[in-house]
């Protein structure tokens, strides 16, 4: 059952963080999209938690800090310089927090060697690899296929800009490696089944997008 008061209180740590960087303040599109990328984080990792018997409390908390570092990063030439960085930063700004929580030790290093290890699974502390701390990185990772981030993605990518031939490459491409990346196995069943459904979805768009493609030329015979 979700304890709501230490859920609040972590929500106002994180947007108090966020309110207080010079960054996100003076990008206000970046913060809304941290903020709102948080927010599904913890649901996809409550989805994960409730089914799989995990702590749901202690799971939406680290997937709300897994990328509070945000806070202390800027964009540097349209890169993060310090990107692989960010999950080992966000696990020592939320520790301190944590432990005002009356949360016990065992549970802390718990959630923060998940946030730790959520970038590029590696923690700068010891901690194990338990199916909850590695459940953290699987939601951000489900989080980055879902409708929204088609949008986002062919939009960052300028398609609707690119000549018919490298719209035709460019979603073949897509193709390619979403069938690839649709068998990276997860941590637990749950996250498993939530990442095969999610890039069934983005495949079928990008099947049907090819299949527009292909009409948008010429008369074809079938």
């Amino acid at each position: 059952m979700l304890n709501e008061e230490l859920i609040r209180k972590t929500e106002a740590f994180l947007k108090q963080k966020f309110n207080a960087s010079i960054y996100l303040n003076t990008h206000p599109e970046d913060k809304a999209y941290r903020l709102e990328h948080t927010y599904r984080v913890a649901n996809i990792g409550r989805e994960i938690a409730l089914k799989e018997g995990f702590d749901e409390t202690e799971m939406v908390i680290a997937c709300l800090l897994h990328d509070i570092s945000y806070c202390e990063v800027y964009e540097e030439n349209g890169v993060w310089p310090h990107w692989k960085d960010h999950g080992r930063s966000s696990a020592r700004i939320a520790r301190p927090f944590l432990q005002e929580l009356d949360i016990p030790e065992e549970r802390i290093n718990d959630i923060c060697y998940g946030i730790a290890v959520h970038v590029d699974e590696k923690a700068d502390f010891p901690g194990e690899n338990t199916p909850f701390a590695l459940s953290v990185g699987d939601a951000d990772n489900i989080d980055r296929f879902d409708a929204y981030r088609i949008h986002e993605t062919l939009n960052y990518d300028s398609f609707l800009k690119m000549k018919y031939e490298d719209k035709t490459k460019y979603v073949e491409n897509k193709l390619s490696r979403l069938r690839q990346f649709r068998e990276i196995p997860f941590s637990t069943k749950t996250a498993d089944d939530l990442w095969k459904s999610r890039l069934d979805f983005y495949i079928v768009f990008f099947e049907k997008l090819a299949d527009q493609l292909k009409r948008s030329k010429s008369v074809i015979n079938e």
